[in-house]
């Protein structure tokens, strides 16, 4: 196969049959992307202000509403400080609603992501094979890291978004030839997301360097950082400038989040994050293109570098500063490649007469049957396409049926579980159609037979008729989805849900904290119903990792919630009990009592509470009908003067 096979058969069989003229390539084109537009619609639907959403809108709005700066999250070093997407996100929620700007700049930033992904498979495959590509990144979820949380394209706001866009957009520059501004691209994304960010850079200077070059400043980094680490760990006093961690602050980050050191990642977390390495492994075999092998190979070891730098990290001496720079999450970008390249890969393999009908079946099943484990699938088609030289003639049928043979299993399995699905009753609030179809395309594997099987009648076909009809049908079917795709645009922060709480607002002080005593609360209420200051919240301890003196505060906080709650960022203990067979999932929250309220109301750093359960102290009772009718606002102030106790 010569270098450069994929790239002309992607152009070549576009050009054939598309022949008749612009207007039907016009479209064609609009065809295959609404296609894509309506799978992702199916397969996703928008979560609005969820987990680190809210963090990132809290940011944003403590640029207008200064009086939030006093929260714990910002009174030491958080995330914040290594941004400048929360005054852009401030400027656009200015403009509108918080729900407006955060709904607009999500699908802005998801757009942008995959039309750049697109312009950058174009680049390496050609146009035709750019749609099964862009297929595959909205296919396969793009997990990475630890504790199935990280995916890269989220589908909530945070400034992982814009700075993936900006990487992969970079990307598309340097193939198009202007490295220089690709790499300003690159560096320009740092101060939106460094974490993300930097992988990119790191790609694109292992691209534009020798790859013995890569490979050499790769390892004397890995190198670097593990002499440094081991200095630290026999003569902590000779640092100046790098801070290791203490027990202590070591031991609520842990708690809070053990996704951030490899030694307590999970078995699946590990075979999550080694797959894209072994995909790329194949490509890097099968594909003989020199920009795709370049792109590959720099991919494989910027994911492995940053492995070894959070292993060090993890395993030898946590310095605060490795820890905080999290480099596993590195293998985004070689997850990215690894989906970006999955269809030019197996369209080469599948042409192979020896084991390519086995080998590329295996490879799809790997990325999108999540009945099976992926790794050990895509594991296999490398150990066969390794094996190649040493498989004789005689067996070629056998492993051509083989082959076959899997593929049917899965079909069959796919149909009779689609079947299962269109028969059973439907549950929720979406039309039966609709959901049965969520259903059926969430099992990934039959999403992805159906955009190949569209995809070839849409490259086929040579009707206007029919590709007008197919353009007018998916045009429906995206307003229609559309709607029910986006539903979960919240009124948080909005004037009514303001309106709403306005006595409870002048009660307030704009920088006295409130506790919310729900177990569901995350301190989205506080903060976007109130414009208030939270006390303590699962997503305001994120920032135990930033600041020693936050992990401290967040530990206190909860010593003296122990009345109404288990500690909420004690989230390591409670998956470890919430695995024991015979231990039951508790909530972990108490209901409020006069005796509760006056012993949490002892720290003069809590202002207010709010609860279902009207214990006395004058509590405020909210009278509105709605989901907070008969809630009630104690004034831990009132609680200390009317029991001497407090």
């Amino acid at each position: 196969m010569q270098t450069a096979e994929i790239h002309q058969a992607g152009q070549s069989a576009h050009s054939i049959n598309l022949a008749p003229g612009s207007f039907h390539r016009l479209l064609s084109t609009a065809a295959l992307a609404l296609m894509l537009a309506v799978v992702w619609l199916i397969m996703h639907r928008y979560r609005g202000l969820d987990n680190d959403a809210q963090i990132y809108a809290l940011q944003a709005l403590v640029r207008i509403h200064p009086a939030l700066g006093t929260d714990l999250y910002f009174q030491h070093t958080s995330q914040d400080a290594y941004t400048v997407f929360s005054p852009f996100y401030a400027s656009v929620i200015k403009l509108m609603t918080l729900s407006s700007a955060t709904l607009l700049l999500t699908v802005l930033f998801i757009s942008w992501f995959l039309v750049a992904a697109w312009m950058l498979a174009r680049e390496l495959c050609g146009r035709n094979i750019a749609w099964l590509s862009v297929g595959a990144l909205i296919i396969i979820p793009g997990a990475y890291g630890g504790s199935g949380i990280f995916h890269f394209s989220d589908l909530y706001l945070t400034a992982r978004l814009p700075a993936e866009a900006m990487i992969v957009t970079a990307l598309t520059l340097h193939f198009r030839g202007w490295k220089r501004l690709s790499l300003a691209i690159a560096a320009g994304a740092l101060i939106v997301h460094p974490l993300m960010a930097l992988p990119g850079l790191l790609l694109l200077i292992c691209m534009s360097v020798r790859r013995e070059t890569a490979l050499l400043g790769a390892g004397a980094g890995i190198l670097g950082t593990l002499g440094i680490a081991l200095a630290m760990q026999h003569a902590p006093e000779a640092a100046h400038t790098l801070i290791v961690m203490d027990s202590t602050w070591l031991d609520v980050v842990r708690e809070r989040s053990q996704f951030l050191f490899l030694n307590l990642w999970s078995v699946p977390d590990w075979k999550v994050n080694t797959q894209p390495f072994v995909s790329l492994a194949v490509t890097v075999l099968a594909v003989s293109d020199a920009q795709i092998s370049k792109l590959s190979v720099a991919a494989i070891v910027v994911g492995l570098a940053g492995l070894a730098v959070a292993l060090v990290a993890s395993c030898v001496t946590p310095i605060a500063i490795l820890v905080q720079g999290q480099a596993w999450r590195w293998v985004w970008i070689t997850d990215f490649v690894g989906i970006l390249l999955l269809a030019p890969t197996v369209m080469r393999v599948w042409r192979d007469e020896k084991c390519g009908v086995l080998c590329s079946i295996l490879t799809v099943i790997g990325w999108t049957f999540s009945v099976v484990d992926g790794l050990t699938f895509v594991s296999i088609a490398l150990v066969l396409w390794l094996a190649r030289p040493y498989i004789p003639d005689r067996s070629i049928p056998y492993m051509r049926w083989a082959g076959y043979a899997v593929g049917l299993i899965v079909a069959a399995w796919v149909a009779a579980t689609c079947w299962t699905i269109l028969t059973s009753a439907t549950v929720g609030h979406e039309p039966p159609a609709l959901a049965k179809l969520r259903g059926i395309m969430r099992l990934d594997v039959s999403a992805a037979m159906i955009i190949g099987f569209l995809w070839h009648w849409l490259r086929i076909t040579r009707s206007l008729l029919w590709l007008t009809t197919a353009v007018a049908v998916l045009l429906t079917a995206v307003v229609y989805i559309s709607p029910k795709s986006f539903d979960a645009f919240s009124n948080a922060g909005s004037p009514a849900l303001m309106e709403e709480f306005a006595d409870w607002r002048k009660i307030i002080p704009p920088t006295s904290s409130v506790y919310l005593a729900d177990k569901y609360d995350t301190g989205e209420f506080a903060w976007f119903a109130l414009d208030r200051p939270n006390y303590l919240s699962p997503d305001q301890s994120a920032g135990v990792v930033f600041a020693r003196a936050t992990a401290l505060e967040i530990r206190r906080r909860s010593r003296v919630m122990a009345p109404l709650e288990k500690p909420d960022w004690k989230v390591q203990s409670s998956l470890r009990d919430n695995h024991k067979p015979t231990d039951k999932k508790a909530s972990g929250y108490s209901p409020l009592t006069a005796q509760s309220l006056v012993s949490v109301c002892n720290d003069p750093q809590l202002g207010f509470v709010i609860a279902k359960e009207n214990v006395g102290f004058d509590a405020i009772t909210h009278t509105p009908r709605g989901a907070w009718k008969d809630w009630n606002l104690y004034d831990c102030r009132r609680v200390r003067s009317l029991d001497p106790r407090a």
